[in-house]
Order: C-alpha cells, then structure tokens, then sequence
C-alpha cells in the first residue's frame, strides 16, 4: 500500500479506497468496492449517510408529494360525488413522519449496511492534503488523517444563490423549504424546473398561493412544450401566477413581507410574499475538498472532468455523480459509483449507458429519455413522433387524469426507439420500458406487439407505437397505415 509520510498525533488510517461523500453514489461505490474485497473508509460531512437526496432532497420531497396528492385527489372527487371535509394539516406531524417513518428509517438501514461490509465510516469535512493523503475535521474532535491507495470523490452540489439576495429567513433554497417551518400565505418560487415545481406542488397542496417565476419561455427548460403543456395546463388553474419569460429583479426583506420587482414578460413592482424559495439550479461542490492538493483538475464552475471509467487526471482518484456535470440525478451517480469501484479493483468496467431517464414528480408527473424533440431538431436527426392522448385511455378516463400523453420518437430510418415522454400520473414508473426499448434498440413493430395488461395506463405506449405503425382502433386515423 502507498503511504506518505506525515507528522500527526492521531494515527492515520489506511485505505485501499478513500470515498469522499456519502450521498447515493457514495454509498453504492463504498459498498461495491467493500463487496470486491477493498478496505474502504467513507467520509462525509452530514450526520447520517444518505447525502442530500436521502436526508434533504429526493426522498423526503416525495414523501411530502404524496401528502401533497392526497390531499388534492380529495378535492377532485367532489364534483363526481365523494366530498371530503378540508383536511386539518399537523405540521408536527408530518415533519416527524418526513423524518422519523421516511428518512431515518433508510440511513439507519445504510448504516447497517455499512456495518455489514466493513466500511469504515468517517462523520467530518475532508480535505485533500496531497494525491494519498485527506485530513478529515471531525465534528467536536481532533482532525483525521487518511491515507489511501485510491479515492472517488462524490461530493455532490449545493443550492444555487440568488445573487444580491438579502440574509433573510423568509428567503429560503430547497432544503429550508424541505423542513416545512410554515405554510406561508404566499409564496414565490424563483425558478420553473424541477425542484421548484415539485416544491410549489406541496405548498399549494397544503394551502399557500403559489407564484412561480421562470425567466426561460416555458417550464422545465429544454422539455419538448407539448409535453410540459399539460402540467402548465394543470398549475395554472391551481396556482396563484405562473409566470415565464420573468426576471427577478430585486428582493427587500421587509417587516410586512419580502417586497420583489419583476422584469421582462411580466414587469410588476413591489409584490409581497410571505416568503421565496430560490430555485435557480444547483452548482458542484469540486472547489470545496482542496482538489489542488491532490493535483485534480476542477474547471471554474466546480465540475471535474472524468473519462468513461470515472477517472479524474489523476489516474487513482475517481470522480463520479454532480460533481463530474449534468444531468445531475441521484440514479445516474450510483451507477457511475459502481464503475468507480469496479474499474479500481480491476475489473474491465464503463460508463456508458445510451440514456437516463429524467423524472419531475410534479403533479402530473413529467418523465422523458433519450432524444427529445428539440434535439432531433438541433442536430438534424430524422425522426418521427407518435403521441397518444390519455383521453382516450380508459384507465386514464376511470382515475379522472385525461390531461396525460405519452410520446415516442423513432428515428425516421431505423424505425427504433430514440426518445420517450411522457406526461401524466405516475409516469415516473412507466418510463422505463421506453428506457429499456431505447437501449435495446427495439422498432415500433416490436413495442405495438408487446401485450400489456387492461386497462391500465402502461399500455398507452404500446397505443403510441401502433400510432406510428398505423395499427391503432383505440384512436381513428385517417389514411395513415404504413406501406408493410
């Protein structure tokens, strides 16, 4: 094993593999690297494994849209004869359900995971101290050194600032509005994409005038618009304001609300909220471990580069997740972690997944993959688009959710899969057999003679292949039948 010398009183721990943050892809690779017969140390600053998807971000926010669901699929089912009193919302509650029966139930099972294989856990802010070497600031305690063969940095990254925005706890990032303080009156969302849309989902669910401020043309920047449509359809009925194509100009922190000027498609001045939640994107975390001192390259904005087998320039230190660039998902991170892992203990491995699959838990939920429309548009790709309406879904029609559509693009050539959307409820669970079509390169034929179960809303993609093929009878469609 390599090892530097140093002068410390505490005895420096040895490694095979050093992982730096706990988060999903930290955790997968500790635990991949431990299965593969490595000594690993895991190192994160939080309190419990888990990172900021488990403790602060993609779980609990679920837990809170379902509460969110609830409540509206209630109040939907008054005008076809079920009434519902209006629910009484005990936020102690479910802050303690959030965090005692959701969060701490899966760090606990982390850390017996952990146990289980050995990892060595180290709770502590780590800094590189040189290309073998990280010094760990343990919390109340003396610092600790550790020494490794190899290290994969999973640090993640952080809420974006708003920038010139008062200290005020009134304004908040997601991770305060996570912890559910309050249900304001009126809240602004600075930002349409996800976080801010599942978030403004919860608060207007639970009784705040939502007004959301995107400064792009559409929603979630990038979607196809026919696919984002009917979740703006949706918000804008139950939102106080949705507006796009609107700068934030300026925000005062004063005693009667936060006071904002607003630019550009909408020019309002001194609108009150109780509170904002900024939800401007988030940003890498490379700066902040004193990569220069292990010689990793990090770029202006945070991010380090990797190859395909996660390696940074450095050949022994590993880089995966957030930190190496978009998209920044939690599911993309663990499968780069095993990588990681594997390629470390020798094993012939690579990151080089075709498609990930992208979800907005939003209400209705908006899934997509592959090639959307506007990148076919952008690099010249010859495609065709299938789109089948949920209003004529009969399960969709039986759940009183017609707003949905699912969406396929095939190339224009091959007749394969190269893209899917879709919009509608659950349609994070039903992405990913276009996800599984996509990377096996399947054709249309092949997707409309797949039997699916009736009536249920996972057959709308076979409906959206026989689109394509001109097989359909669940639609009529005039002179559209392809030459066989």
């Amino acid at each position: 094993m390599h090892t530097v010398e140093t002068t410390h009183t505490t005895p420096a721990i040895e490694a095979d593999v050093l992982v730096v943050g706990a988060g999903p892809g930290g955790y997968t690779a500790a635990f991949r690297a431990a299965d593969l017969g490595l000594k690993v140390v895991l190192v994160d600053k939080g309190d419990a494994l888990g990172g900021t998807c488990l403790n602060v971000g993609c779980i609990p926010s679920k837990a809170l849209l379902h509460a969110a669901k609830v409540i509206t699929e209630a109040e939907e089912m008054t005008p076809h004869g079920i009434k519902f009193v209006k629910p009484e919302i005990d936020l102690n509650e479910l802050r303690k359900w959030k965090s005692d029966n959701v969060v701490d139930q899966l760090t606990g099972g982390l850390n017996q995971l952990a146990k289980q294989r050995s990892v060595h856990v180290i709770q502590g802010k780590g800094t590189f101290i040189s290309s073998h070497e990280m010094r760990v600031q343990l919390h109340d305690m003396p610092s600790q050194i550790v020494r490794f063969d190899h290290a994969i940095i999973a640090v993640g990254s952080s809420p974006a600032t708003f920038p010139n925005a008062p200290v005020d706890s009134r304004i908040m990032n997601s991770t305060d509005a996570l912890a559910m303080k309050d249900i304001s009156e009126r809240l602004l969302v600075i930002g349409g994409g996800i976080i801010g849309l599942e978030l403004g989902t919860v608060y207007d669910a639970f009784g705040s005038r939502v007004t959301v401020a995107e400064r792009s043309p559409t929603l979630m920047k990038g979607s196809d618009k026919d696919v984002i449509r009917p979740l703006h359809r949706r918000m804008a009925k139950r939102f106080e304001r949705i507006m796009v194509n609107t700068v934030v100009d300026k925000m005062i922190a004063m005693e009667d609300g936060v006071h904002v000027d607003f630019s550009g498609e909408n020019t309002i001045q001194d609108a009150v909220f109780d509170r904002v939640l900024v939800a401007i994107g988030r940003k890498p975390n490379g700066h902040l471990i004193g990569a220069e001192h292990a010689g990793v390259f990090v770029d202006d904005k945070g991010y380090i580069p990797v190859d395909k087998c996660m390696r940074t320039n450095v050949p022994h230190i590993f880089a995966i997740g957030d930190v190496i660039g978009n998209p920044m998902l939690a599911h993309k991170a663990t499968h780069q972690g095993k990588v990681a892992a594997e390629v470390i203990a020798g094993h012939a491995a690579a990151f080089v997944t075709t498609v990930i699959p992208s979800v907005a838990y939003t209400d209705p939920e908006i899934a997509w993959a592959g090639v959307t429309e506007n990148e076919a548009k952008e690099h010249g790709i010859a495609i065709e688009v299938s789109s089948f309406p949920w209003a004529a879904s009969g399960r969709a029609m039986s759940i009183n959710r017609t707003e949905g559509v699912t969406k396929l693009i095939f190339d224009k050539y091959t007749n394969q899969l190269i893209g899917a959307a879709i919009v509608g409820a659950n349609a994070g669970e039903l992405i990913t057999e276009a996800v599984l079509a996509i990377e096996t390169a399947t054709k249309a034929e092949a997707l409309g003679q797949v039997i699916h179960p009736h009536p249920t809303l996972s057959e709308t993609i076979c409906f959206a292949a026989e689109m394509n093929l001109g097989t359909i009878t669940d639609l009529y469609m005039k002179k559209q039948t392809k030459a066989a």
